[in-house]
């Protein structure tokens, strides 16, 4: 006898804000998440993934109205239910992994606390019993030295570790359903690894149901039992993870599949050998944490990069989080200032630079961060964001502007979209303005932290090619940290792979991914999730 759903969605339909570009947010929605099964959502930006997460939570923003079908956790109707049963079913029966860690995570409350918070208010448990529990959760989602991540803040953890505490605070009460709304986005393959294999780990001693928001058609193919795809709101396809993703029926779900990236070698002509746009050496950077001698820790995040990116070259820097890959690049960007080494740009020494001195520099280089959300200014139309650089290396307002809707229909968004807010978009649209922004200086070298890693597999695909266009045209480099593989594998000449805030590998990508002569590279190349899916092409 089958068992009954722990979440059943019915006829869902949820209605957009007058003026929007469609009536509804998603509309016909009607799937069912058993006991111990994971059913993934898949779909475009803006396809209603997120929002039929928000709804199961009630988290739905004031203007998205349900007005019509059911939600149903364990045969209970959360549309029905009032905002403190809905408070009370949060933790203990149900619980969300969001998908920026940054924004979920609250900045003036110390990692342990905001876990406690949640054990606080849900369970009858002494402070050192709750404390106990705490480092029991950190240490089963694999982070390091739980005692120092207890009372770290957030912006002192590295983007993977954060996003670990947000789901030891989903796990800690032990939900009947979880609801993962990308929750790898953040994290490098063997953390990615590791926090799947928890997931099924969840699932086999809880028989916990697992709703899973992704757009990395490799972690489907590890995990999924069930496959929903959506589109603009509606629902294209379902069914078993083999039937979707080898034998799919319909156009748009083979469009997604031709669009995942493989992990083969690069077909890009060789770079000549030029003289190097940017020039690193020895870039080392050091951190001392704690302020009595006998507490004081020395963290080295860098030890001794150096790189080269010339014209029209496309450089990987790949390693696990907490590796060192974003302190070397915000270390060239010169966002912060390394402690030993040299930068050079156009020829001219950067390092110690300071001030009026770091204005062409600036221009050259621009950065694309991996969190758009925390890039983007909140209080300034997405129009003023990207016109700001320009406008403040002397272009005229009209001219910004007009560079600025080009840059909007090269980035798949609609110049209108200008005069709204960071807040009206969803993660991958943000993630494209961000990008648009960077471009809008018409920059020498690109440096993209995780640029394209919030994006789903077909706007992916377009800003790879996006890039590439670019830079064959303008000759601009690029400095390109990922910790997707088969991203790498596409668009870089030569990659880095950083372990420890060392390189422990360096050279073309024909060499490096596929006859790897060190132990790490080899590990992060087996942890690579879907690796070896055989994924339906047309």
């Amino acid at each position: 006898m089958a068992q009954a759903p722990v979440l059943s969605v019915r006829d869902l339909a949820i209605a957009l804000p007058r003026g929007g570009d469609r009536p509804h947010a998603v509309d016909k929605i009607s799937f069912d998440v058993p006991p111990g099964k994971i059913v993934c959502l898949l779909g475009e930006s803006g396809s209603g993934k997120s929002v039929i997460a928000n709804a199961v939570m009630g988290l739905l923003p004031s203007g998205l109205v349900p007005v019509r079908g059911a939600i149903e956790l364990q045969g209970e109707n959360l549309l029905a239910a009032t905002p403190s049963r809905l408070r009370q079913l949060r933790g203990p029966s149900m619980a969300m992994v969001f998908q920026e860690p940054m924004t979920a995570l609250n900045p003036v409350m110390t990692c342990g606390a905001q876990i406690d918070e949640m054990l606080a208010q849900h369970v009858q448990m002494g402070s050192a019993e709750r404390r106990k529990k705490i480092l029991a959760i950190m240490q089963r989602v694999r982070l390091p030295e739980p005692e120092r991540i207890y009372a770290s803040y957030p912006h002192q953890l590295s983007g993977g570790q954060r996003q670990r505490i947000v789901i030891a605070m989903a796990l800690i009460l032990k939900p009947v359903l979880l609801i993962c709304d990308e929750p790898t986005t953040a994290l490098d393959v063997t953390t990615q690894a590791e926090i799947l294999r928890l997931i099924l780990e969840l699932q086999t001693e809880n028989g916990t149901a697992v709703l899973f928001i992704t757009h990395d058609f490799g972690v489907v193919a590890e995990i999924a039992d069930e496959v929903v795809v959506l589109e603009l709101g509606a629902m294209i396809e379902k069914g078993g993870k083999m039937a979707v993703l080898t034998a799919p029926r319909e156009p748009y779900t083979k469009m997604l599949l031709d669009a995942v990236p493989e992990l083969s070698p690069p077909r890009r002509p060789p770079v000549p050998d030029t003289y190097p746009l940017l020039n690193a050496v020895n870039i080392c950077k050091t951190y001392v944490t704690g302020s009595w001698p006998g507490k004081r820790r020395t963290v080295n995040a860098a030890r001794n990069v150096s790189l080269e990116v010339r014209p029209g070259e496309t450089v990987g820097i790949v390693g696990e989080s907490g590796s060192g890959k974003s302190t070397v690049a915000r270390c060239i960007a010169r966002l912060i200032d390394p402690s030993s080494g040299d930068i050079f740009a156009d020829g001219r020494s950067v390092a110690h630079a300071r001030g009026r001195a770091l204005s062409p520099f600036r221009r050259t280089v621009q950065v694309i961060f991996q969190d758009p959300y925390r890039s983007l200014n909140p209080r300034q139309t997405v129009g003023a964001s990207i016109i700001e650089g320009p406008v403040n290396f002397g272009m005229p307002h009209d001219q910004a502007w007009a560079r600025a809707e080009e840059l909007m229909r090269l980035v798949r968004l609609s110049p209108d979209a200008l005069r709204r807010y960071p807040s009206e978009f969803s993660g991958g649209q943000r993630q494209r303005i961000s990008i648009a922004r960077a471009l809008a200086c018409d920059p020498k070298v690109l440096i993209a932290d995780e640029a394209v890693s919030a994006l789903d597999v077909s706007v992916q695909a377009q800003i790879l090619r996006l890039l590439d266009e670019i830079q064959q045209r303008l000759k601009i480099g690029i400095l390109f940290i990922t910790h997707d593989l088969r991203v790498a594998s596409q668009i870089c000449d030569s990659v880095l792979v950083m372990s420890q805030g060392e390189i422990v590998e360096r050279g073309p990508v024909r060499d490096v991914f596929f006859a790897p002569r060190h132990d790490y590279t080899r590990k992060l190349l087996a942890a690579a999730p879907g690796r070896d899916f055989a994924f339906a092409r047309s």
